[in-house]
């Protein structure tokens, strides 16, 4: 098994070259629509089946025949995902409004969207710094690319299967999966649990506590920004909504991966293993008033938790999900549980044996306990079979 992560590569086209891939993803995309106008009007058949109603179009309009491949898997793909979302309730209820308008027309491709490229369409030539990349104006040699010495270095050694094309605000970037193999996987010294929230991003059972206090000041600024920009509706105004929409997303995940990396490298320091709760569809579960559903659903959590197990894969960290029922409830020292125990939001003051503490001190030793019952009992018997 391996840990599979994306490296982001700047490409660095000539005035030509950006030409010829700005015109190639156009080029894809519009067939990639008609594809799935294609395969809405067929009932969405078996990817085998649409390249037979297909293929021969796609290569009419200037597609190579892997380019051709590509655009139908990726409309096949996107049908695919579209029905696991519609599955998992993601779009709503059925006859809800969302649901609807996604079922009742074809899947678009932005101008702009991914275009996959495997060994045959993209070649790398690392030492160069450049590629060598299929576009509808014929093969591009030499398009230089730039990328942190890391990065590099992960490409070089760990580079595996597709990279994605695309373009974002007229810079190109080539998406590449590197597959990493995970370490030896240790036998660990206890457990140490981390409890995420919104007031606190992550709390752990070793007193690090990533205070929530600098995002959400951020989110509530990008918020208000939002909304004037919004109000004003104007073709300047939408572009800078998305601009800021990826500015806040990227500052988030930079807060998330320097919180996973101290959890992760204190586990490894300690030799001890790491146990989160798992939070799965905890927005659905979840009741809040009007005003405090922004602070639930721009709550990062899953990425965070993301985050930390691959890291904790690279590193050979043993990892839990653990059930959070009851974790801010009950009381780590004897044990006790009931809600009055949350005197509020921040202080746990249990009415059995009168301890006080800090309510995500205290959930994250709950955690931690439940971490370690969740290991021991996963781990096979080393009791000697009775003969």
């Amino acid at each position: 098994m391996g840990v599979k992560i994306v490296a982001q590569v700047k490409l660095l086209p000539e005035a030509e070259q950006a030409a010829a891939l700005r015109s190639t993803l156009r080029t894809v995309n519009e067939a990639a629509c008609w594809v799935s106008g294609v395969a809405f009007e067929h009932g969405v058949p078996r990817e085998y089946e649409l390249r037979k109603h297909t293929y021969a179009e796609l290569k009419a309009r200037g597609l190579g025949a892997q380019a051709a491949q590509h655009v139908i898997k990726k409309t096949r793909d996107a049908y695919t995902t579209l029905k696991a979302n519609i599955t998992a309730g993601n779009l709503g209820k059925p006859g809800s409004k969302r649901r609807v308008k996604a079922e009742s027309k074809p899947i678009t491709f932005r101008p702009q969207a991914a275009q996959p490229y495997d060994d045959r369409c993209l070649s790398w030539q690392y030492d160069a710094g450049t590629v060598s990349i299929w576009t509808t104006a014929g093969r591009l040699k030499s398009v230089r690319f730039a990328c942190s010495p890391d990065a590099l270095k992960m490409l070089r050694e760990h580079r595996k299967g597709e990279s994605d094309l695309i373009e974002r605000d007229g810079v190109f970037y080539l998406i590449a999966v590197c597959d990493i193999p995970e370490a030896e996987q240790y036998e660990p010294d206890g457990f140490i649990g981390v409890d995420l929230g919104i007031a606190n991003i992550a709390t752990t059972s070793t007193g690090y506590r990533a205070a929530g206090r600098g995002l959400n000041r951020h989110r509530k600024r990008q918020l208000d920004l939002r909304r004037k920009l919004q109000a004003k509706g104007t073709k300047s105004a939408k572009r800078l909504l998305k601009k800021r929409s990826r500015k806040e997303a990227r500052h988030t995940a930079n807060v998330n991966h320097i919180v996973s990396k101290t959890i992760v490298t204190t586990a490894e320091r300690t030799g001890s293993g790491i146990a989160l709760e798992d939070l799965t569809g905890i927005r659905s579960r979840v009741r809040l008033r009007k005003d405090q559903r922004t602070s639930l659903h721009s709550w990062s959590f899953h990425q965070l938790a993301a985050f930390v197990e691959y890291k904790a894969k690279r590193a050979g960290v043993p990892l839990v999900y653990v059930d959070p029922a009851y974790t801010s409830r009950q009381c780590s020292e004897c044990g006790h549980i009931d809600r009055r125990n949350r005197a509020d939001q921040a202080t746990l003051a249990c009415r059995s044996c009168g301890a006080l503490m800090h309510a995500d001190d205290n959930a994250s030793h709950n955690i931690r306990r439940k971490g370690e019952t969740v290991w021991t009992a996963g781990r096979e018997s080393r009791v000697p079979a009775t003969p």
